[in-house]
């Protein structure tokens, strides 16, 4: 028996966002300059909202001894839980260098975003930004829909 999955998504130029999402994107691309991607040329910045408001940074770091590293996402997801675990990720916006396109997450970005939606109970929506334009999901089961759960 065949099936059939369709997954709902938003579409903007960066100017159409609403407000709230576009000052995420701006805190992205400004992640951009912590980026340390010696090795790929690709530079990742991520910036979260927390329910509080509060606004934090990632960026992706990488190391001679691959793959060591870490993505944007990682970092500042890792860092929200490490420090605010008592203030819920709602929003995380992604930004790249170059971006002539958008950026997505890796699959295990994508892991970690749903894990961490999943111990907050709380949504967590994703606005990936590159090219002039965004595309945002209003939950992480959204990139990931056939996951991983123990």
């Amino acid at each position: 028996m065949k099936d059939r999955l369709e997954i709902g998504y938003y579409k903007y130029t960066i100017d159409s966002l609403p407000a709230q999402d576009r000052v995420l994107v701006v805190e992205a691309q400004a992640a951009l300059k912590k980026a340390y991607p010696k090795y790929s040329g690709f530079s990742v910045g991520a910036a979260v909202r927390l329910a509080s408001g509060k606004i934090l940074h990632g960026a992706n770091s990488e190391s001679e001894v691959f793959p060591s590293g870490i993505c944007a996402e990682r970092s500042v997801l890792y860092y929200a839980e490490a420090i605010h675990s008592d203030d819920p990720v709602v929003a995380l916006a992604i930004a790249s260098d170059p971006s002539e396109r958008e950026c997505y997450p890796c699959g295990a970005c994508r892991q970690v975003i749903l894990d961490v939606q999943r111990r907050q109970g709380h949504p967590i929506r994703l606005i990936m930004s590159g090219g002039g334009t965004a595309s945002i999901v209003e939950n992480a089961e959204a990139l990931l829909p056939f996951t991983f759960q123990l």
